[in-house]
């Protein structure tokens, strides 16, 4: 298996100015003709820039999505595996996400994390039938998080205050100037979060993953109840590890244990990273085995300004 090293000196040696995505698109190639399935890779330079605006999963993506899929033939029946690294976004663009792959290619889809696929690309991976993790794969906790809060967190607190004040009513004016800091219908805003995230990884999970088990239901709660819970998880950006992945019940293949799938699979990733590193204007690149669909941030109007 070629390093990222190897990679990098074939990238800097090489006579095509585009070595880069070239190399890059003889991998996904290579990668889909060995599974025979069609191949997406959705990758974000949330790794490389602090530019959050448009790293994370938004409604942009879709037509992304769009742009890559026109022209597959025979989807449902070929199946598609969907490489993943990205932070996670908004929780609307995902289950619209969600939606559009399952329309097109049903439940025929298989998730791939060659490092990591947080928050909302936890929830995408949950709307595969499997997913394909090596050792140093991780997914994220799919708390929702409200300004950069957690929704969680808050509920807890709000929780924690109301059994205080009733255990020991003198306390009231201490809790009460902390849940004062949160403005009016907060807390409200917090569980609605809570539970439409919720809903949205325990149908994936169930329609998807668990479906063909009598126990659907159960599983996918018990999968949702960790991943969602801001008290187990303790931290949105916590790295979950394949080995509590499994824990949790989630359906996962172990990388490892094809030598020349993990080979394409790693060559693939270290492609993508050299891509944004090389190009720093990139954000995001959605791209099959045939062509790219890339965004540009530094192309776009910052809504920050």
């Amino acid at each position: 298996m070629p390093s990222f090293g190897d990679i990098l000196a074939s990238v800097k040696t090489s006579k095509d100015k585009f070595a880069v995505d070239t190399i890059r698109k003889q991998y996904l190639k290579q990668l889909s003709s060995y599974t025979n399935r069609y191949t997406i890779a959705y990758y974000s330079a949330w790794l490389q820039t602090t530019h959050g605006l448009y790293v994370g999963i938004n409604d942009l993506d879709k037509h992304a999505f769009m742009s890559v899929i026109f022209g597959m033939k025979d989807r449902e029946k070929r199946g598609l595996d969907l490489i993943l690294h990205t932070p996670g976004g908004q929780v609307s663009a995902t289950e619209s996400l969600i939606d559009y792959l399952h329309s097109i290619f049903g439940t025929n889809i298989r998730a791939i994390i060659p490092q990591m696929a947080m928050s909302g690309g936890t929830m995408l991976a949950c709307a595969c039938k499997e997913i394909v993790m090596g050792k140093h794969s991780n997914l994220g906790p799919i708390d929702p998080q409200l300004g950069g809060i957690p929704a969680g967190g808050v509920i807890d607190e709000f929780d924690e205050a109301i059994k205080h004040a009733k255990e020991n009513p003198s306390s009231i004016p201490i809790w009460q100037t902390l849940i004062n800091k949160y403005p009016p219908s907060f807390i409200g805003m917090c569980r609605q979060a809570i539970d439409w995230s919720e809903e949205i990884a325990k149908t994936a999970l169930r329609n998807c993953m668990f479906k063909e088990s009598p126990n659907a239901e159960e599983m996918a709660n018990n999968v949702t109840q960790y991943l969602s819970s801001h008290r187990e998880t303790k931290a949105h950006d916590r790295h979950i590890s394949i080995a509590q992945c499994k824990k949790i019940g989630m359906n996962i293949v172990e990388l490892e244990k094809n030598n020349k799938f993990q080979d394409l699979v790693l060559s693939v990733h270290h492609c993508f990273m050299i891509t944004f590193a090389k190009n720093h204007r990139l954000c995001k690149i959605v791209e099959n085995q045939d062509g790219a669909y890339m965004t540009n941030y530094m192309d776009m109007p910052n809504k920050a300004d």
